[in-house]
């Protein structure tokens, strides 16, 4: 009877660090699985697009509510701007660490790079994650294994610490070099991650984190499409830039929420959200034909409004650029 296989699970975002992580091990004939999380903050498709290219079994597992309640009071802080990392990072590997005891697995790992990000990849707060995630003893990182302390996988010889990296720092021509030299073409760019280290995202949601708490994911999701004008302390309006969020709002859209359209002219679709009255209503009118093709200075546009399954018509004007200011979020 043949040697039983080492198994790892590992942190997958699909791009270049993790697929090299991952092709370390495979290297060293270990049988790897790939986790990818997704929320609203991130997505899990360019994990699923690397996995399929590397033939490794991706699982994918939504984070949303765990990563809200982290982006609400995270207890290590944020970043630069609402990224909860320390504390995200260590849910991550509790996550992958349950998915590896499910797995039967050996250990863990992920495509960190010592130094690559100074708040959350420095030496200590490396070694931070590792300890608040339950999971440390188990937490490889192939590409600078070799400048950290060993771990139980490569004490117990599940990996060949030998044949692992000791990159470290921003510079990723190492990595790149590694690409060419194995083959590697497709894996995504490092930009397009998440969206909580985004500045103008990180504007949105912090509009509504004071007047919209606990978070859900709807809001949240929403917070990715159109202008944003808060109307009142829970009332939102949200004005398609393009026909495809016109439509990702129409689709974000429940019965409670008001969504306005210009009758006459080419126009975004709005969506307000929260317990709207009247005048709050007519504001996003004013909105709907602001961001319309109606002409400068028309007084009498029509807008329709559905809500709760009703559709009625309303007239409008055009919102004033001093009220434009004072309500954009």
């Amino acid at each position: 009877m043949g040697c039983r296989r080492v198994k790892a699970v590992g942190l997958f975002s699909g791009g270049l660090d993790s697929v090299l992580a991952a092709r370390l091990l495979m290297n060293q004939q270990i049988e790897v699985h790939a986790l990818t999380l997704e929320s609203p903050f991130f997505g899990s498709e360019r994990g699923i697009r690397a996995g399929a290219v590397m033939g490794i079994p991706v699982e994918v597992r939504d984070v949303t509510d765990l990563i809200c309640r982290l982006v609400e009071d995270p207890p290590h802080g944020h970043g630069k701007n609402l990224n909860p990392c320390l504390d995200c990072h260590a849910m991550m590997f509790r996550e992958a660490g349950v998915f590896m005891e499910e797995m039967g697995a050996d250990f863990l790992f992920s495509g960190e790079v010592l130094g690559q990000r100074p708040f959350s990849q420095n030496y200590q707060a490396m070694l931070q994650v590792a300890d608040l995630s339950g999971y440390g003893q188990y937490i490889v990182r192939p590409l600078s294994a070799r400048l950290l302390p060993r771990t139980k996988p490569e004490e117990e010889g599940s990996v060949d610490r030998e044949k692992l990296l000791d990159i470290q720092g921003r510079s990723r021509a190492r990595q790149m070099a590694l690409a060419y030299e194995w083959g590697i073409k497709e894996y995504a760019s490092p930009a397009g991650g998440c969206c909580l280290t985004d500045p103008g995202f990180c504007g949105r949601l912090s509009d509504l984190l004071r007047h919209n708490r606990p978070l859900d994911r709807r809001a949240v999701r929403l917070l990715k499409y159109g202008r944003h004008f808060r109307l009142g302390e829970r009332v939102k309006a949200i004005v398609g830039r393009k026909h495809s969020e016109n439509q990702a709002l129409e689709g974000l859209s429940i019965p409670e929420d008001v969504v306005l359209e210009v009758q006459t002219y080419p126009g975004p679709t709005v969506l307000v959200t929260g317990p709207a009255d009247a005048g709050d209503v007519h504001r996003a009118a004013e909105l709907a034909v602001r961001y319309s093709d109606a002409p400068s200075g028309e007084e009498a546009v029509l807008v329709r409004v559905v809500q709760r399954g009703e559709e009625t018509e309303i007239s409008a004007g055009t919102a004033a650029d001093d009220v434009l200011e004072r309500i954009r979020v």
